[in-house]
């Protein structure tokens, strides 16, 4: 029996989330993450790596709240470092590795509506302001990047450098909230 499943990579995502939330109630498992608090903020570097990209941001989210860092505003600048260099391996080489579920997802009635209450609601420049902020929450918040970025890689006409300043800044600051939580 072959198994067809409409959204592939959204529900592989939703596994990892599982896998993950089971890996880390296991206390052998964060008594090994906690004793890697001796390579300092390197863990939480890698651990920026790994928020990035959707199917390693469950194990991301893991390692930050097994590592506990002292310094909260420091290991968010470290882990949005991190997190800044996935953006841009996502922007460069797979920014487009969803574009097919999310193409999917647009033609779905829901988005089709959507859009057209912004479209006739909204001036174009709000419309621009709106997507930068829904990127923004995405790339924030444990969601994958992969479809911040290809918002506002395939949306909006942005320089590569405007994609790292707004990685950046909203990585670091999801991260600082995680790690405050």
């Amino acid at each position: 029996m072959k198994l067809k499943l409409r959204y592939p990579k959204i529900t592989i995502f939703v596994i990892m989330i599982i896998f993950a939330y089971f890996i880390f109630r296991n206390q052998e498992v964060n008594n090994f993450i906690s004793h890697l608090g001796n390579i300092g903020y390197l863990g939480v570097f890698i651990a920026g790596l790994l928020f990035s990209f959707g199917f390693t941001t469950p194990f991301a989210i893991g390692f930050f709240v097994v590592l506990n860092p002292e310094n909260i505003l420091l290991a968010g600048i470290i882990g949005g470092f991190g997190a800044l260099i996935s953006d841009m391996i996502i922007f460069k080489f797979v920014r487009f590795s969803f574009s097919k579920e999310f193409s999917k997802i647009k033609k779905s009635k829901l988005i089709r509506e959507t859009e057209k209450i912004i479209e006739n609601n909204l001036s174009k420049k709000i419309q621009i302001y709106l997507l930068y902020a829904i990127a923004g929450f995405i790339i924030a918040s444990p969601l994958p990047d992969e479809a911040g970025i290809t918002i506002l890689a395939g949306m909006t006409k942005i320089k590569q450098i405007d994609i790292a300043k707004i990685g950046f800044v909203f990585n670091t600051l999801g991260i600082i909230i995680l790690l405050m939580i």
